[in-house]
């Protein structure tokens, strides 16, 4: 046998600018989550991993009739070629064109040459590798089938042979963990055609348990037409005979072992017969599907207001069959990548808005991370999605993981969100939880979610109650708009205007899917109109005490917080954080608001008139004596920090208080719709005030705006004074509230990093800003809080339209300046 290298890379002409060190793959949930590593190498160099970084047996490798050379395409084939000795054949690297994505696709292109004596006259052929996790904004249906696809595309004028095979490190973390299989044969209606599927299996499946954070519990099904050749048997076996062959037996070796005992692999073959009639110039185009599932029910438990119950995936409430549902989504592969496409045409164009065009691809490198971190539970009626905290420390349904990743939610589908609070809701509803603030989490571990009835969660009182209350009001914003232009989503108006008033229902049910154009299984709109306001009533009403509950602690504590943890946990608890301190205050205020959705003019007075004695003590505590910037700590003078939170404040329009938008989306609507009668109060906003107006004053941004520049490092804009670490969701929140030159400064140098950065998992949220752009002691990869990302995105479409109207005293004149209007004079606090 010889090793030949034919091309290592070839040239690039890639969509996508940036080079990330790990790009997704099959990327739908915490457990079905496939990844490229080392992906600034060709995609032969290493094996494909689970987020954690461990390995998965996933390869693909081509042979070309007529020729004595196999390519390895993914993964690392060649290993198991290695052995054979007596092969005839060339182990030969194809040139690699490279890889390019969007939100929902990842493509790897290479360069096939044609054998000998064509090779002179006949063009390469040219074959991708098309791994599509579609994002559906308008078909929640589809967003909760837990699988992707892989689509082989070719391009030529001469025949190639393609093999693809997975192994058992798909259905356990555990290698010496017995498996088991089977391939199933599917018919497709009435017709000649079919689908073949891989079953595998644990063959003693652990419910709802880990190892190394891989299910233990859980089918894969790997499905490709019925016309495939197939084999399962021994990897040292299977890879060699069909490099030698360039076919697959129809075999099944039924000998059920252990994961990597004589490693069992499960194999698909096809010919693309390219070599027609038509002259070399024409060249043939061929392609073939596979999709790759991890069915699992159920999906977790998790301790409901009925007690701890088996839930149940909520794909199971539309196909009665697992057979079903798979045949249903291979044939749907035209419309998820339609629908997908859409989704990452639109986000593209949003992005570009940003001033970065690396913007873009940092973005479409987020949505599939957010999303494979959770779940689709519970009903039509009353839907739910699971999220796991991924890598950090595997808590269920952490607030403070929900909440940085919160603008990818409000930007994609809004609902999405409400089905991430509601099992939140519903579990301290119902008593189970005995602290009077919001949990940090549903349970210590997914997908358990045990509750904390002993009240011994994770201490973040402030974080949460603020987070929650700040989510809350966005999420009605959300649903107040009039106009297609004004809604906080793209997709969030298009639908029917149903709404089913019954109060013991979910205000935000999935019971009236439509069919438009032709596609089954769309969402309904998502409010609008006078359905929004009643949905909102409606979702407000239900948990009204809570976010009373929740609103009450922050006016006892959030103004002065004492010793605890923040979101950024890792770097400890402190007192009196001015960030900390912000982030109540304004779910105060959200709060406010959310007491004006049910026309309650008392507690709308009252929550309004304490969040603006607040913020006015807080810009005296917060502050440092020369005005020019905001403290780490009120007490911690020299000390500055990343003011992340003010982010809520423009998305929630506060900042337009005073100004010639000064209008609440719930006011900007009652003036077009009077059905329930909202009050017409003038009391929601203070006095115009020419110099300084906003809830939080404009001078605060303009000295951040100014700061951030200053303080900016090589790889980003590091979390506070205390390291040159940073958190990138934090940034961005950051970043979409300053001036345009600063917030360009920020996300090139992220884009910097991406490209440069030594960590090799998928895209980190925490990392140096210098050196290398490595970790900085903990290990943070794949987790949902990168949604944070979306930010500018969200603040778009926020306030109608008119968040970023909104920032407009943030120009490039003030960008020079340091901050000249004094705004707090660094007062003494009692500690």
């Amino acid at each position: 046998m010889r090793w030949l290298v034919l091309v290592a890379v070839a040239g690039s002409t890639l969509a996508s600018k940036l080079t990330p060190p790990v790009l997704p793959l099959i990327v739908r949930n915490p457990y079905l989550s496939t990844w490229l590593g080392d992906a600034r190498q060709p995609p032969w160099h290493e094996w494909p991993m689970f987020w954690t970084g461990e390995q998965i047996g996933f390869s693909v490798m081509v042979t070309v009739p007529g020729s004595d050379n196999v390519y390895p395409l993914l993964g690392r084939p060649q290993d198991s070629l290695s052995f054979d000795t007596h092969a005839e054949y060339n182990i030969t690297f194809p040139a690699y064109i490279g890889a390019q994505f969007d939100a929902s696709t990842t493509n790897l292109t290479y360069s096939i040459p044609a054998p000998q004596p064509l090779s002179k006259s006949t063009k390469p052929v040219e074959l991708t590798l098309s791994f599509l996790s579609p994002i559906t904004p308008t078909s929640t249906l589809r967003q909760s089938i837990p699988a992707s696809y892989m689509t082989v595309h070719v391009k030529g004028s001469f025949d190639v042979n393609l093999y693809v095979d997975l192994n058992g490190q798909w259905v356990s973390g555990n290698r010496g963990s017995q498996i088991v299989w089977d391939l199933a044969h599917q018919q497709l209606g009435k017709s000649d055609k079919g689908l073949k599927t891989w079953q595998i299996r644990r063959e003693t499946e652990l419910l709802l348990s880990e190892e190394r954070d891989q299910a233990e519990w859980g089918t894969l099904h790997f499905t490709g037409p019925s016309d495939l050749r197939h084999e399962a048997g021994t990897s040292g076996i299977v890879r060699p005979r069909f490099a030698r062959t360039g076919t697959l037996q129809n075999a099944i070796d039924n000998d059920y072992r252990g994961i990597m005992e004589d490693e069992p692999i499960f194999a698909f073959s096809k010919s693309f017969l390219l070599n027609t009639s038509l002259p070399p110039a024409m060249p043939t185009t061929d392609s073939v599907v596979f999709s790759i599932a991890l069915i699992q029910n159920p999906v977790a438990q998790y301790a409901s207001a009925r007690g701890l119950t088996f839930m149940r995936p909520l794909w199971a409430s539309w196909f009665s069959s697992v057979k079903d549902l798979l045949d249903f989504h291979y044939l749907d592969y035209d419309t998820a990548s339609s629908l997908a496409t859409n989704y990452s045409a639109q986000l593209a164009i949003d992005a570009y808005k940003s001033g970065s065009d690396d913007y873009v691809d940092i973005v479409a490198l987020t949505a599939r991370q957010v999303m494979g971190a959770t779940v689709f539970s519970g009903t039509p009626d009353d839907p739910i999605l699971f999220l796991k905290e991924i890598s950090s420390n595997g808590n269920f349904q952490t607030i403070d993981v929900i909440f940085p990743s919160f603008p990818f939610f409000l930007y994609t589908n809004p609902r999405w969100l409400a089905y991430l609070l509601e099992p939140l809701i519903e579990h301290m509803l119902s008593g189970q939880y005995p602290n009077k603030y919001a949990m940090h989490d549903l349970g210590y571990h997914f997908p358990n979610a045990t509750g904390h009835a002993d009240g011994r969660d994770e201490y973040m009182p402030v974080e949460e109650c603020g987070n929650i209350l700040i989510m809350g009001l966005a999420l009605v914003n959300s649903l107040i708009y009039d106009t297609s232009a004004a809604a906080g989503s793209v997709w969030s108006d298009l639908g029917s205007q149903s709404f089913d008033p019954n109060p013991a229902t979910s205000a935000f049910s999935l019971k009236n899917l439509e069919t438009r154009d032709g596609v089954f299984g769309l969402d309904d709109s998502w409010g609008g109109s006078t359905k929004g306001l009643k949905q909102a009533k409606k979702w407000v009403t239900k948990s009204y005490r809570l976010w009373k509950q929740w609103t009450s602690y922050l006016i006892e504590f959030s103004l002065r917080p004492h010793f605890q943890l923040s979101t950024d946990d890792f770097a400890g608890p402190l007192q009196l954080q001015t960030n900390l301190a912000l982030k109540g205050i304004l779910g105060i205020k959200a709060m406010s608001q959310i007491s004006e959705t049910i026309e309650n003019e008392e507690d709308t007075k009252y929550y309004k008139n304490i969040s603006e004695t607040y913020i006015s003590k807080w810009t005296e505590y917060g502050i440092s004596r020369d005005g020019s910037h905001a403290k780490l700590a009120y007490h911690w003078y020299g000390s500055w920090t990343t003011l992340y939170n003010l982010y809520a404040d423009t998305l929630l329009c506060f900042h337009l208080e005073g100004t010639s938008s000064s209008t609440s989306p719930l006011e900007t609507n009652n003036q077009q719709q009077k059905a329930l009668h909202l009050s017409n109060k003038k009391h929601h906003h203070p006095p115009s005030n020419d110099k300084n107006p906003g809830f939080v004053p404009h001078n605060i941004y303009k000295i951040q705006s100014t700061w951030y520049s200053a303080v900016l490092q090589t790889y980003g804009l590091p979390l506070d004074s205390r390291h040159l670490y940073t958190k990138s969701d934090w940034e961005f929140f950051a970043a979409a509230v300053t001036s345009p030159s600063t917030r360009s400064q920020i996300l090139n140098s992220v884009a910097k990093w991406v490209n440069e950065t030594s960590t090799d998992r998928p895209f980190t949220d925490l990392y140096e800003t210098e050196g290398t752009g490595g970790w900085p002691g903990a290990h943070f990869m794949a987790r949902p809080v990168t949604g944070g990302h979306f930010a500018f995105l969200t603040l778009e479409k926020a306030c109608g339209g008119r968040a970023m109207e909104g920032l407009g005293f943030l120009d490039e004149h003030d960008e020079g300046k340091k901050g000249n209007e004094v705004v707090g004079e660094g007062e003494n606090v009692e500690l």
